[in-house]
């Protein structure tokens, strides 16, 4: 059976001209450690990206990015406001906390994904304070794009900067996604990050057509060592960077990772509109590359019985009887993938 896979951009392989950067690495020798010309490149690429120097640190996985991040920036004792589905929550099996030698995450409901200046601060108003008794909030954790698949506009996050840096914390941004944020957006990576006030953030190749390619993007070169001893003593220096740093190199070349995260964009929409002609509601606005649809239980039988893949979002069903599913697109899903679903559901509408 043909197989349209909509579970997630994790599913997806790798771009070819990424993959070809590895091949011709591989045929190279060099320093460890990322004390080698690919990974100098990969610097430098990053430097252009968001038009300022920064301090990059290669890691494998998006979870260690964020962990790391936020090791980095909190004492241990301090907490994060998030989203109450952020990944650092949901997601990471409290890899934040355990890296950050016990930091707390706090956990903020918000509509389609985003958080919002205001209510951060209600929330925070909120908080019954006990002192040395209390867990303060030392940072802020937003996604870009969410879990929602919502965008944070610029103003968005300089008003959450704001709020944090008027209160002595700190702004991290996941950016497992920003490349499509950034595709979708019509703002340049440094209005998305930095000069909208972010302090440091992960910055995902993977979903976008990698491989175990994430990074963390510093924004203020004190954090430099605390990051260098925390990623040495979580095991996650890589010795062979170099192969991370080619992907990344073959990623950002000519724009490359906006192409790919543009592509993955378009068929969310293609997905999203079609959706919307046969009656299917949807639950959030569609930003990125991510839909969620409200379907009834025989239409999500029927999709998956055409050989769609894809993720419930709530173990429960909505109130009308309804169920919540995920579907994800990426930089090689198909047209011709997207309309097959959508005659799957067609047909039992």
């Amino acid at each position: 059976m043909r197989q349209l896979h909509f579970a997630s951009d994790n599913n997806a392989g790798v771009a070819p001209p990424v993959l070809d950067a590895v091949v011709a690495e591989a045929a190279r020798t060099d320093a460890a450690y990322g004390w080698d010309s690919t990974s100098q490149r990969m610097e430098e690429a990053l430097a252009d990206v968001f038009e300022r120097p920064v301090e990059v640190f290669c890691v494998p996985t998006g979870t260690a990015a964020n962990a790391l991040c936020l090791a980095a920036t909190n004492p241990v004792w301090g907490g994060v406001v998030c989203h109450e589905r952020a990944h650092i929550v949901v997601d990471e099996c409290a890899a934040p906390t355990a890296l950050g030698g016990g930091l707390t995450l706090l956990p903020v409901p918000a509509e389609h994904g985003r958080l919002e200046a205001g209510a951060v601060a209600a929330f925070l108003d909120a908080r019954h304070d006990t002192g040395v008794h209390s867990v303060p909030a030392t940072s802020i954790s937003i996604t870009q794009a969410t879990e929602a698949g919502t965008r944070y506009a610029p103003d968005d996050i300089a008003a959450l900067a704001d709020l944090a840096h008027g209160r002595g914390m700190a702004l991290h941004m996941d950016g497992a996604r920003f490349a499509n944020a950034v595709a979708a957006a019509g703002s340049t990576p440094a209005e998305l990050s930095w000069r909208s006030g972010v302090d440091i953030m992960s910055l995902g190749a993977t979903k976008g057509g990698a491989l175990a390619a994430e990074a963390i993007v510093a924004f203020d070169e004190s954090r430099r060592e605390p990051l260098e001893r925390l990623r040495k003593r979580s095991g996650h220096l890589l010795s062979k960077q170099r192969f991370a740093a080619a992907q990344f190199n073959a990623w950002f070349e000519s724009g490359r990772w906006l192409g790919l995260a543009d592509h993955a964009n378009q068929q969310a929409q293609r997905l999203a509109e079609g959706l919307t002609a046969i009656g299917v509601p949807l639950a959030h606005p569609v930003e990125a590359n991510i839909v969620f649809a409200d379907l009834e239980p025989a239409a999500i039988d029927n999709a998956r019985a055409a050989g769609a893949q894809f993720y419930m979002d709530d173990p429960v069903a909505n109130p009308d009887g309804t169920r919540r599913i995920r579907l994800v697109t990426s930089w090689s899903t198909e047209p011709d993938d997207v309309d097959a679903l959508l005659a799957a559901l067609s047909a039992m509408m």
